[in-house]
């Protein structure tokens, strides 16, 4: 007897993800599967989501031990919209930097997700903004007041529109790369050269969905070109604090871009930075590294500098920020170690 759960009228529900299977995929459970795919999602979660009907495999529901197979197309639907489509104002503190009747810059601490998304429904910069100003226009994504965005722990600079104009105007900028976005971060190990430019490809990463990462020659289609102009600030032994200006605005680009070039930023956990990827191997360093880590317990990113044509003026604005004081007395940890290490 086949107990397939039948599939519901699609009018019914609502497509949460999307997800189609990459073309080298061996055969794998989906509960396993989409516990790489899907962001917090527990496999207690995702079998009780098989079990209620809701995860489809080519438009037919499956349970929670189908093995998925190359070019399936995975959907999960539930009878709710998504919870990020429901926006709701939250009385949250802003740090604003500057603001006038079409714009305004905010400094966002680290920790703090931008809009809502799947495990982060409320908290954002998105319900702080809606509940302190009206009417913000929408942008493609249909998110009010976003130009761009920045990961949950990175801190930093970000400009939000409060018009259409100022929303389309600001939005080309960043599309023409003609918007100036200079991030400051620690980064594993001594980067050799004192400046440099990283060109490559970035796309979802194929095993991982929760990571991106660098696509070349014939691959390189299944990516979006990706430029990262860096400098160094400091060399402190084990670690380099760099510079990084953003040609493009890749999802994770820096992260994604110093990981390609050996250099994963110092902390972040997602792409394997808080990890000791250099340095010895004695216990009192590895206590240090551990210090760090409690000291910066994110990955070492800030968006430090933002530079942009004001809309309706025309007037070039820039806006810098100082690096926060949990990556200040992380530098400053290094710095102290790396001085120790020379006498």
């Amino acid at each position: 007897m086949d107990t397939t759960p039948e599939l519901p009228p699609k009018d019914d529900l609502y497509e949460h993800h999307k997800i189609v299977v990459d073309k080298g995929q061996n055969p794998l459970r989906i509960d396993k599967y989409l516990m790489n795919f899907i962001e917090n999602a527990t496999r207690n979660k995702i079998q009780a989501a098989a079990k209620d009907g809701s995860i489809f495999v080519n438009d037919i529901a499956v349970k929670s031990n189908y093995k998925v197979k190359p070019f399936d197309v995975i959907r999960v639907k539930f009878e709710h919209p998504p919870f990020e489509n429901l926006l709701v104002g939250e009385d949250l503190p802003l740090d604003i930097v500057y603001e006038d009747d079409d714009l305004l810059v905010v400094n966002k601490p680290a920790g703090i997700v931008v809009h809502p998304g799947h495990g982060n429904y409320s908290g954002t910069l998105i319900n702080a903004l809606i509940f302190h100003f009206e009417n913000l226009p929408k942008n493609s994504s249909d998110r009010p007041g976003l130009v761009h965005r920045i990961d949950k722990d990175t801190s930093g600079l970000l400009v939000v529109a409060k018009t259409e104009h100022a929303m389309a105007h600001l939005s080309k900028q960043f599309k023409d790369k003609t918007s100036e976005r200079e991030y400051v971060a620690i980064v594993w190990g001594n980067v050799k050269e004192d400046e440099g430019t990283v060109e490559g490809h970035i796309g979802r990463h194929p095993k991982n969905r929760l990571q991106n990462t660098v696509y070349e020659g014939d691959d390189a289609y299944k990516g979006k070109p990706a430029v990262t102009h860096y400098k160094v600030i400091e060399r402190l032994g084990y670690v380099t604090l760099l510079s990084c200006k953003l040609e493009t605005g890749r999802t994770h680009q820096i992260r994604v871009h110093m990981k390609y070039i050996g250099h994963t930023l110092f902390n972040d956990e997602r792409y394997g930075g808080n990890l000791i990827l250099k340095g010895t191997t004695f216990t009192k360093y590895k206590q240090f590294v551990s210090n760090c880590f409690k000291v910066l317990p994110r990955q070492a990113l800030h968006a430090k500098t933002l530079g942009f044509e004001h809309p309706v003026t025309g007037k070039q604005m820039s806006f810098n920020t100082d690096v926060p004081q949990d990556m200040q007395k992380c530098i400053e940890k290094w710095r102290h170690y790396a001085k120790h290490q020379e006498n």
